[in-house]
């Protein structure tokens, strides 16, 4: 079975074709990094233009890269939440004149539970049941999950989500964006234990998560409490390394103590990581460290699977149209978690 994947829920315009739910056949991006980067962030409306302007290419992209014609696609998928909800109305839009003109099951596709399906693309494969963290720009959820799709969500940030964190000191730093892998540059070059910023952890028995205080702890640190009375651009390129690695050192340990607690309290021995945040060198080696310690079963997706992608959204949906999942031509977008959570299984 050939699904067609679309994916516009935030800046990276992408589709791809899956054969049952494995076997990647082609896997287009079009990415909107550059457009961005002078904002230090994601500007909604320039994201929404772009997705316009890429969509129709991405798609073409993705069937010719697949080697097959829209007469042998059996299903459309697509994120309808969450997200930016204008960004997500340019894919769905697209996905559902597709399945009008071919005549196509329309899947609905969860984007966080499926940046949990992405460690079951290859090489890896997930067994359920499996705890799902999902650390990205827009997410930072943890989860149980008990098949693809069928997820019961355990834990949220309750303010920023890591990926926001680390664009927000980038910015601090002048590092550049996106911060992600700006931070991680800067601290291979740095000190981890240079400076104990705090790490959030809300309680003893929360799995919820709060980076806005560590977030403004390097802002005081770098700039001052009252006002800028010292800017990045002052300091050492040393200074500057040691404050990226002690920040990146303070969200990996509540990353993965929160995501080991949460295999503790499911009872799981297995443990999926995905989004952005997922391709930190730093988390991935101190989630293998603690995991193989507490002996939980770690499944990591690649790098190329970790950012937004569509491979994830068709491969997830094949499980889905076995159960049925399909949606009207009227499906909207959601774009909280909160309201796409209420009324579905999923």
């Amino acid at each position: 079975m050939l699904i067609l994947g679309v994916e516009s829920s935030c800046d990276e315009t992408a589709a791809a074709v899956v054969r049952d739910g494995r076997d990647v056949l082609s896997n287009a991006v079009a990415s909107q990094q550059d457009l961005h980067a002078r904002f230090g962030g994601v500007v909604p409306e320039v994201a929404c233009r772009a997705h316009i302007e890429a969509m129709t290419y991405i798609i073409d992209e993705a069937l010719a890269g697949a080697g097959a014609a829209a007469g042998d696609i059996d299903a459309v998928a697509v994120v309808n939440g969450p997200g930016l909800v204008g960004a997500l109305l340019i894919g769905l839009t697209a996905a559902k004149t597709f399945a009008w003109v071919h005549r196509l099951p329309l899947v609905p596709v969860n984007h966080v539970a499926a940046h949990v399906y992405a460690a079951h693309l290859p090489p890896g494969e997930l067994e359920y049941p499996v705890v799902g963290l999902v650390a990205s720009g827009g997410h930072t959820s943890l989860c149980h999950a008990t098949s693809p799709g069928e997820v019961a969500f355990i834990g949220a940030t309750i303010d920023d989500a890591a990926g926001e964190a680390f664009d927000k000191v980038a910015g601090i730093l002048h590092l550049g964006y996106p911060g992600g892998p700006a931070i991680q540059r800067a601290a291979e070059r740095g000190n981890p234990s240079a400076i104990r910023f705090p790490r959030a952890l809300l309680g003893p028995d929360s799995l919820d998560f709060s980076f806005s205080g560590l977030k403004t702890a390097v802002l005081y640190h770098v700039c001052g409490q009252n006002g800028a009375a010292r800017d990045a651009a002052e300091r050492s390129d040393r200074e500057i390394a040691d404050v990226a690695a002690s920040f990146q050192e303070a969200v990996v340990d509540v990353l993965v103590r929160k995501s080991l607690a949460a295999c503790l309290r499911q009872g799981c021995r297995r443990l999926a990581v995905g989004g952005g945040v997922a391709a930190n060198r730093r988390l991935r080696e101190k989630l293998a460290r603690a995991a193989r310690r507490q002996g939980v079963h770690l499944c990591l997706p690649e790098v190329r699977y970790c950012t937004d992608n569509a491979a994830m959204v068709a491969g997830i949906a094949y499980h889905l149209l076995q159960r049925g999942r399909t949606a009207l031509l009227d499906l909207d977008a959601v774009p909280q978690l909160s309201e796409l959570m209420q009324g579905t299984s999923e």
